[in-house]
């Protein structure tokens, strides 16, 4: 607890707020999503095209689904979503990155190769692709995996410039002549250099994979069984929405979208400012 207070008093004011700000969504998609409660999804579940209420507070969709447990299961899954293509592709492009940079020779120009074949290929194409193939049916997990193919090798190509300078220092030749492994040297030597690097890439690419399913859903291009914030404007857009005047249907998801990205923006940049003024800079 005195560790927290003393991070909460040396935090400053974006990092501040965009941890408040992503509490609440989180707090949203995993208590409050986890609250008994009917299945936003069904159709004809409640009168159509409700406005607010005190039992419907955003009213309903044209279809009866009600529009706030609509928005808490979109939260939900947009934020597993994100979290998903984080971890994996954080996990997947440090450790090659790392293991590229250190072990250098033909493991790295191949490493490299490949790399750099998925940071030039236009993801959008392929995800086009994968997503037909999918024929409007998937789950998170599928979708989380697809994204995650053009997660990881930005953070490779970084992290390996960050390996490439680690290896030549003394505590590293210590560990070779002590006959450790170059991957555990990679885990257990550098890895820590890369935890703090590690934990600012993983909230910005939370925050890029939730915009790349959001982006696929407004094109129409996400699986329709799946309930994300991009998925819910996509359906007030094909409802019609706007023109039959129920404006916190489409409003919601768009609203919540917009904090949730300024959330963890701020959170980012705040977290880079906090580290650069604890390093005295």
């Amino acid at each position: 607890m005195k560790k927290f207070a003393k991070f909460w008093k040396a935090a400053n004011f974006r990092l501040k707020f965009g941890l408040i700000v992503t509490l609440i969504f989180f707090i949203i998609g995993f208590v409050v999503y986890y609250v008994p409660h009917v299945n936003p999804f069904t159709f004809n579940t409640y009168p159509n095209k409700l406005g607010a209420s005190a039992e419907h507070w955003l009213g309903t969709t044209s279809m009866g689904q009600d529009v706030v447990w609509l928005l808490i299961e979109a939260i939900h899954n947009s934020l597993v979503i994100g979290l998903i293509v984080a971890f994996l592709g954080t996990v997947v492009g440090v450790f090659v990155g790392l293991l590229s940079g250190f072990a250098g020779g033909l493991l790295d120009r191949v490493l490299m190769i490949v790399t750099d074949t998925f940071v030039v290929i236009p993801s959008l194409p392929i995800l086009i692709m994968m997503t037909s193939l999918m024929k409007g049916s998937s789950t998170t997990i599928v979708m989380a995996l697809v994204l995650t193919m053009f997660a990881w090798a930005w953070p490779s190509r970084q992290i390996r410039s960050m390996a490439l300078s680690i290896k030549e220092r003394d505590f590293i030749h210590t560990a070779k002549f002590s006959g450790e492994s170059t991957v555990q040297i990679v885990v257990t030597e550098i890895l820590p250099y890369a935890l703090t690097w590690s934990l600012s890439n993983f909230m910005n690419a939370t925050l890029s994979a939730i915009g790349s399913e959001s982006s696929l859903a407004v094109l129409g291009l996400s699986p329709g069984n799946l309930v994300s914030l991009g998925n819910m404007i996509q359906w007030a857009r094909s409802y019609n929405a706007i023109f039959n005047k129920q404006y916190l249907w489409i409003g919601a998801p768009i609203v919540a979208t917009v904090i949730l990205f300024v959330g963890l923006f701020l959170l980012i940049t705040g977290y880079n400012d906090y580290l650069s003024m604890k390093r005295g800079r």
